[in-house]
């Protein structure tokens, strides 16, 4: 039997501000199922970044064990792909050579690398831009270049941090569909962080909810809803109306201005 493909032994996390002591998160307990879509919500300043710091091996617990496949992370993760919000596309490059960048770093022959990069971004839907440059694109289109590109190494597992936090509503949905069908064909382990509660119950199989900094697993809430799913016609169902709601009720005492913090 496989081992989780991340696990947290009573994680905790404390930085300096100052003199002052800040606890991010506190005794965090959670396994993430190889082939699973976990995602993580919670009121800001709780972790969660903090939580796929530690995954990807930026950051090390003050307290606890995190492990990926396993074995201990005791330094940055090479074995997953980690996406933020950032736009960390090299505009100098083309995007088919912004794709391939991991494989030419790593000695790939440039044919191999071009032709993989092109067929990831067919994937992704973005055949007819592979010699453009980043600042031809749209900002979803770069969005879809940057999925690409961690993509083409083939992690065991994705950490994902809000990455398309910062496009529009339809944007954004036109991003979630992708995802969920390159997810479908690969089932890579997806550990994704975010704000937005439909955007959770849209694309995991279970939602963990946070609590108010320090953060502590509130709840962990089952998604039930078929696979596939059509993210454009999921919204209307009565069900998705449902486990947000439950996931809201588990947040909403940590989202009041009173309590929450900034």
């Amino acid at each position: 039997m496989l081992p989780p493909a991340f696990q947290f032994r009573g994680v905790t996390q404390r930085f300096r501000d100052g003199a002052r002591q800040v606890v991010a998160c506190r005794d965090i307990n959670l396994d993430i199922e190889a082939g699973s879509f976990v995602a993580i919500v919670g009121p800001s300043g709780c972790g969660k970044s903090t939580l796929l710091n530690m995954v990807a091996g930026l950051l090390t617990p003050s307290a606890g064990e995190v492990l990926s496949d396993g074995q201990p992370v005791a330094r940055p993760n090479t074995s997953i792909g980690y996406l933020t919000q950032r736009d960390t596309l090299l505009p100098w490059r083309t995007i088919e050579d912004n794709v391939a960048i991991s494989l030419e770093l790593a000695g790939m022959r440039k044919t191999e690398r071009i032709e993989r990069a092109r067929r990831l971004l067919a994937t992704v839907g973005l055949t007819g831009f592979e010699q453009s440059y980043p600042s031809q694109l749209s900002g979803g289109m770069r969005r879809r270049a940057i999925l690409a590109r961690t993509l083409i190494y083939e992690p065991k597992a994705m950490a994902m941090d809000e990455p398309f936090g910062a496009l529009d509503a339809q944007l954004r949905m036109v991003m979630h569909q992708v995802l969920l069908e390159i997810w479908e064909r690969q089932r890579t382990t997806i550990l994704f962080v975010t704000h937005d509660i439909g955007e959770a119950v849209t694309l995991a199989d279970r939602v963990v909810v946070f609590s108010a900094r320090p953060g502590t697993v509130k709840a962990v809430i089952d998604i039930d809803l078929p696979r596939p799913r059509d993210v454009y016609r999921l919204r209307f169902l009565p069900r998705f109306v449902e486990l947000q709601e439950q996931v809201w009720l588990q947040l909403e005492a940590g989202m009041r201005p009173a309590e929450a913090e900034a």
